[in-house]
């Protein structure tokens, strides 16, 4: 149903050193940047190199809170995140574990990125 999606952040560098560093054991990198005047914009991708997550600086304060959500493609690599997202000084809001009032199998760590915004990595298996 997506094709891509984009968020604005206060930092773009910053978001995308915390991306890549809490992400990177899903294969998450940069795929594009784009320069511009105030700061890039840059498209990251996973191991198909398809860039379809964004980001972009902000125009001003951002107040809503976004849920997103990356595929993972085992329970081991949900681990990984959440131990990278933990060595960077990530707050971690849940961690990894089975959350089966979503579905059997649904494994996932939630955790803050610098925007404070929702982030989590996902595994659908069993």
């Amino acid at each position: 149903m997506l094709n891509h999606v984009g968020i604005q952040v206060g930092d773009v560098e910053a978001s995308l050193q915390f991306y890549l560093r809490v992400f990177g054991p899903i294969g998450m990198r940069e795929a594009v940047r784009i320069p511009l005047d105030a700061a890039p914009v840059i498209g990251l991708s996973g191991p198909d190199g398809v860039p379809d997550f964004w980001l972009s600086q902000a125009d001003g304060v951002e107040t809503r809170e976004l849920h997103l959500a990356f595929a993972a493609t085992d329970r081991e690599a949900v681990d990984a995140v959440y131990e990278a997202a933990r060595d960077g000084g990530a707050e971690v809001l849940h961690s990894p574990r089975e959350w089966p009032e979503y579905h059997p199998g649904y494994y996932a760590v939630f955790l803050r990125d610098p925007d404070s915004h929702n982030v989590e990595a996902v595994f659908h298996g069993g």
